[in-house]
């Protein structure tokens, strides 16, 4: 099966559908659930967790860190996936600390490329942390508006990246 196609089961209904990573952080995040828990939990098993465990490690992570509105979510939901994937577990490793500093590096270029920004205010044209701000984000119906492209961005360039770096891993 390709890298971009998960088996999904949808809650509602129990039935088993395929969809590609971007479409399964979409949905993840019209089921409710934030921009950073959407996308971490999309690559949950690709990363070697389980999608709960996953959501759990993401849950303060939306509107941009606790709703501060600074690094968008879908952002900080893909450093976590790159760092699962990457990161070192040993303190003294410094080539994959190097590794998934570089990947960030890619990642955070492409996103902002896509999008010319990386905090969640900038993106949402509103102050998320302010009550006013929240209000205004629920006015625009930002959830479904603005914020499912960022959550499909950051899942389209995260698995470009993690297929990337497959592909170098397999002819080394």
């Amino acid at each position: 099966m390709p890298f971009a196609i998960a088996t999904y089961f949808e809650r509602t209904k129990g039935e088993e559908i395929t969809m590609d990573k971007p479409e399964k952080a979409a949905t993840i995040f019209q089921e409710g659930y934030n921009c950073a828990q959407a996308v971490i939990g999309a690559f949950a098993l690709d990363c070697g967790i389980d999608e709960v465990t996953a959501k759990k490690m993401a849950a303060a992570f939306g509107g941009g860190i606790a709703r501060t509105g600074e690094t968008c979510g879908a952002v900080t939901g893909a450093m976590m996936a790159i760092g699962l994937r990457y990161g070192q577990t040993c303190g003294s490793d410094s080539e994959r600390k190097e590794k998934t500093y570089e990947q960030v590096h890619e990642f955070l270029q492409r996103f902002q490329a896509r999008n010319g920004l990386l905090r969640c205010k900038e993106l949402l044209g509103c102050d998320v942390s302010t009550p006013e701000g929240r209000q205004q984000a629920k006015d625009g119906d930002y959830h479904n508006t603005r914020c499912p492209k960022f959550v499909r961005d950051s899942a389209e360039i995260l698995e470009s990246l993690l297929e990337e770096g497959r592909l170098r891993d397999s002819q080394n």
